[in-house]
């Protein structure tokens, strides 16, 4: 039996060096345990070992219920062993079943080493899921499928010259709800139910019209392979209610439809979206982005990626913000020059959760004088609009109703150029308040301009120490040696602080090594991808931060839904007491990775962490 070769092949021990797999091995001791043997006994002695089965199977065991079952190359007992704590489920025998037990000392170095920090957590999530009886129901989520999976017929097709009233004949007869018009140049164009609606009906248009005069002549496609859930943000990004679906040769196979992925209900983000964009005056607004913590609800309910919510979340209040707008210009007139509302923080990156305020931006082109009395009128409008619909201001007034947000393009270049060259803290500080931004409404295309001077920043030595610093000023709740560090004063003592403590961290980070690498990306995942791309971080870095974020956001959100079913005001404060062993042993690996980053980065700008 190769001891050496079966770990080599799973991980963590596939990440080892050399020397330290031989150190792991002459560890190994073997251990034969028949079906039914206990092998970890809940809420009994901790873990004297770490365990990897080498052969057979093992259930996990909650309180007498099956949650989950572990095979070959499967490691358990890390949790345990890490802390010296009780187990938090039994683990038994399936099965006659070959254990590798590893020295509690040489799994601790393995454990704590970059490679089984990301292993570990890595696992947090699926065990998370499989302890969840509401996900080990949907471990067949449709939202991990492939978006070919859900193609259930050939597209329906017709002519470019075919008349609207033959090609909506057409739609009744098959039962669906567009048809794809092929062209000579391979391209192919759609017609929905909705530009019938649109472009026919409400436009008075002759039965007779060709259907080239109203359909899309160049859809946009996705392959087949694509995930159902990628799918689903584009269309809601996009304003899609239909995607041809390609194979790899490029030929359009099938369609989906917005319902075919979220399924036909009232708490959907795209009823929520149709919602907002009928909405005939301001409290309708208001009225319709107050079923936003239903959706989410049911989004998390469902086991949505919560990466993903944080983003649907920013496009409804995008959706709002866009209808306010459009109320707005109708009340008092278009400004007459190019303008760009801006989304700032949080909501430019798209990541907001249930309980969030506003940040934002205006940019125009022209004088600021004749401007202000268009802007600073529609900027209030929009901004008591969103505060209407449960979106409050911001307490620091980053907001268009401030006429320092409120700037020519220009301006915004000349200010941001400034404070990169500013040699003082107070300038990052004020810069990474609007650093991160988003074009959500308008025809001046001011993202180009601000790329292109933030682009800079990596030229500006000063500028990027400055900019790490704001990464390292907050810490995470955690001690190498005594676990969790919870609030021993203040509001809300007992808890750990989700967003302070670890999400706005790791956008921190995530900014910091994008910008030094010259990458002008927003979301906080797509910087991290960026700068592991750009050479920035490793790897494992990258993997390991961006576990740990989405893994804070599944709690941050569950509790938030938790929270609101109860009647009380979502929080970001957790009690890790309320948590289960295996969610509270996650918390603490999250907030240890980003710990471990922050001082990646410390090393790298020169900074000595205090």
């Amino acid at each position: 039996m190769d001891v050496r070769a079966f770990l080599a092949d799973h991980p963590p021990f596939d990440a080892l060096t050399d020397a330290e797999l031989d150190r792991v091995v002459s560890s190994v001791q073997i251990e034969h345990f028949a079906p039914g043997a206990v092998i970890l006994q809940q809420a009994a002695a901790p873990a004297s070992h770490l365990f990897v089965i080498r052969r057979g199977g093992a259930e996990i065991v909650d309180d007498g219920r099956v949650i989950d079952e572990v095979g070959e190359g499967d490691v358990f007992g890390m949790w345990s062993l890490l802390d010296q704590v009780a187990p938090t489920a039994t683990v038994r025998a399936s099965e006659d079943t070959l254990c590798y037990l590893i020295d509690a000392e040489v799994a601790h170095q393995v454990l704590r080493s970059r490679a089984g920090i990301s292993f570990i957590t890595a696992s947090v999530r699926r065990r998370i899921a499989a302890v969840d009886e509401t996900l080990k129901a949907e471990v067949d989520l449709v939202r991990y499928r492939e978006v070919g999976a859900l193609v259930r017929r050939p597209p329906v097709t017709c002519d470019p010259v075919t008349a609207v009233a033959d090609a909506a004949g057409l739609m009744a007869r098959e039962r669906v709800s567009s048809l794809l018009i092929p062209s000579a140049d391979g391209a192919v164009g759609i017609l929905t139910d909705r530009d019938l609606r649109t472009r026919v009906v409400a436009e008075r248009r002759s039965a007779d019209t060709p259907v080239r005069e109203v359909m899309t002549p160049r859809a946009e496609t996705v392959p087949a392979d694509a995930m159902v859930g990628e799918v689903l943000l584009r269309m809601l990004e996009g304003g899609f209610h239909h995607f041809p679906i390609a194979d790899p040769g490029g030929r359009v196979v099938g369609v989906v439809t917005d319902t075919d992925l979220m399924g036909i209900g009232r708490n959907t983000p795209f009823a929520l979206k149709s919602a907002i964009e009928r909405a005939p005056d301001r409290d309708a607004v208001a009225s319709a982005i107050g079923e936003l913590p239903d959706v989410i609800t049911a989004l998390v309910d469902s086991s949505a990626d919560p990466v993903d919510v944080g983003h649907i979340i920013a496009f409804s209040i995008d959706a709002a913000t866009r209808r306010l707008l459009e109320l707005g210009i109708a009340e008092q007139g278009e400004p007459p020059f190019p303008w760009a509302w801006l989304a700032l923080g949080s909501a430019a990156r798209q990541e907001q959760a249930i309980r969030t305020d506003q940040d934002h931006a205006m940019a125009f082109e022209g004088d600021p004088d004749p401007a202000e009395a268009s802007l600073a009128p529609l900027a209030e409008f929009v901004t008591a609009g969103l505060e209407a619909a449960g979106i409050a201001r911001c307490n620091g007034d980053v907001m268009a109703t401030n006429p320092a947000l409120r700037l020519p393009l220009r301006d915004w270049v000349r200010r941001f150029d400034f404070w990169m060259n500013e040699q003082s803290p107070k300038a990052s500080e004020q810069l990474s308040i609007i650093f991160d931004f988003r074009r959500v409404a308008g025809k001046l295309e001011a993202e180009g301009a601000l790329d292109e001077i933030m682009a800079t920043a990596v030229n500006r030595p000063i500028f990027l120490t400055h900019l790490a610093r704001r990464a390292l000023d907050l810490r995470p709740p955690i001690g190498f040696v005594r676990g969790l560090i919870v609030e021993n004063r203040g509001d809300h003592p007992g808890t750990v602080d989700l967003k302070h403590g670890g999400i706005l961290i790791v956008g921190n980070l995530a900014r910091a090594w994008a910008t030094r690498a010259g990458v002008t990306a927003k979301r906080t995942l797509h910087r991290l991808r960026a700068a592991e791309g750009a050479g920035a971080i490793d790897a494992e870095t990258r993997e390991g931060l961006e576990e740990a974020f989405r893994f804070l956001w599944e709690v941050r959100l569950r509790h938030h839904v938790e929270q609101m079913r109860a009647g009380e005001p979502p929080d970001d404060f957790v009690d890790p007491k309320a948590l289960g062993g295996v969610a509270r042993q996650g918390l603490k690996e999250a907030f240890r990775i980003i710990a471990r980053a922050q001082k990646e980065l410390a090393l790298a700008a020169g900074i000595k962490m205090r």
